[in-house]
């Protein structure tokens, strides 16, 4: 499919621009375990899916880019001559690139960039994190600038927290841009130290989008870190020192609960197990120990839907229709929550009768069509050779 999509863009770039393209991708990212650990320097074991956004490129001899999305259908031209401006649109998420990497020392030169995507929007799978990579490789490699892998990804991070105004960790960014196919990636989102965990051959991941996205997802997401940042300030009262969630044991947490209101003693609570879950569910991946990881992932979901508060009816409805199917080893949600999808490790020749089973009961019981895909574990972005 990848060969095809470039073919085709190749040919609608000629059409738009004239010329040929060097063309990119970078994948979207599901998460296995880890959910809202990253911004407390925690722990998080994501995987690069195979559904990416593309970006054809070709220079111009002026300090302008032309952006074209097949996926709305519209074009923007962005100046970087006199100065560039959020204007809360899809765009943002190249110029905010764009401009994180000028302000970093990066003189780019102008380009003219056809994109397209089919990693879902707004599903919880990254779609932003996989156009900041994408565009931020395109526009460098475009300018024969060469810069570390981890270095782009700080830099993308960046512009999704300064310039589009998101207060996302690290995590989507990272696996995007460093993920390896056949393996997810076990992260400290502190010192970015990684390492690859393979998945076994015979498990598929299967996604399976609620098809819901609650309104309150992106306000609530922002007060989570502040009620965590919160918790940090209360604790480090007793606990001198702790700069995060991540420095904070279950047993420390437990003995000066009384120093915390009732949420706020949750959200940490989510936060601390969490990061010990993703501990635990690397040292089950590494043996290939299955049904002790969906146990982890069991808690992870009833974590995040008590304690943490971000799930919602479709979610849980999916995960509960999930976990009485025949070779489901796990299911959890996975994203920030309040909609967008669920994670599942189903063995491989069990996948079609997953598929059939809990969408046909996902749409009797709430009248929606629920889209499920199956993905390997991905490569992260690169350049695409025809």
């Amino acid at each position: 499919m990848g060969t095809k999509i470039t073919a085709e863009l190749q040919q609608k770039f000629r059409e738009r621009y004239g010329g040929r393209a060097h063309v990119y991708r970078a994948p979207g990212r599901v998460n296995l375990i880890g959910e809202h650990t990253d911004y407390n320097d925690g722990f998080v074991m994501p995987a690069a899916i195979d559904f990416y956004v593309w970006i054809a490129i070709a220079p111009r001899n002026d300090r302008k880019l032309l952006l074209h999305s097949t996926n709305f259908s519209q074009t923007v031209e962005i100046d970087l001559q006199n100065g560039v401006a959020p204007r809360n649109h899809w765009s943002d998420y190249v110029s905010g690139v764009a401009v994180t990497l000028e302000r970093a020392g990066h003189h780019l030169q102008g380009a003219n960039l056809l994109i397209h995507g089919n990693v879902p929007i707004g599903s919880g799978l990254s779609s932003s994190a996989a156009i900041e990579v994408a565009s931020g490789l395109a526009l460098l490699e475009n300018s024969g600038l060469a810069v570390h892998r981890l270095e782009l990804v700080k830099l993308c991070r960046r512009a999704e927290n300064d310039f589009v105004g998101a207060r996302v960790g690290i995590m989507d960014q990272f696996i995007s841009g460093c993920g390896q196919a056949g393996h997810a990636l076990m992260l400290d989102c502190r010192s970015l130290e990684y390492r690859l965990l393979p998945l076994p051959r015979d498990v598929s991941l299967v996604i399976c989008n609620t098809m819901v996205k609650h309104e309150l997802a992106s306000g609530e997401y922002n007060t989570r870190r502040a009620e965590c940042e919160e918790g940090v300030r209360l604790l480090s009262g007793s606990l001198p020192g702790i700069r995060a969630l991540r420095d904070v044991s279950l047993a420390e947490l437990e003995a000066h609960a009384g120093t915390l209101p009732e949420i706020i003693y949750k959200r940490c609570r989510h936060v601390i197990s969490e990061d010990a879950r993703v501990t635990k569910a690397a040292a089950s991946l590494e043996p290939g120990d299955l049904e002790a990881f969906g146990a982890l992932m069991a808690e992870s979901h009833g974590s995040l839907r008590d304690d943490y508060e971000v799930s919602c009816a479709e979610l849980d409805l999916m995960v509960e229709l999930a976990v009485q199917q025949e070779g489901v080893y796990g299911a959890r949600m996975t994203g920030g929550g309040f909609g967008g999808c669920t994670i599942n490790l189903v063995r491989t020749d069990s996948v079609s009768d997953f598929q059939f089973r809990v969408g046909d009961a996902y749409q009797k019981s709430t009248g929606l069509v629920p889209q499920i895909f199956v993905s390997p574990a991905a490569e992260g972005a690169g350049e695409v050779k025809e």
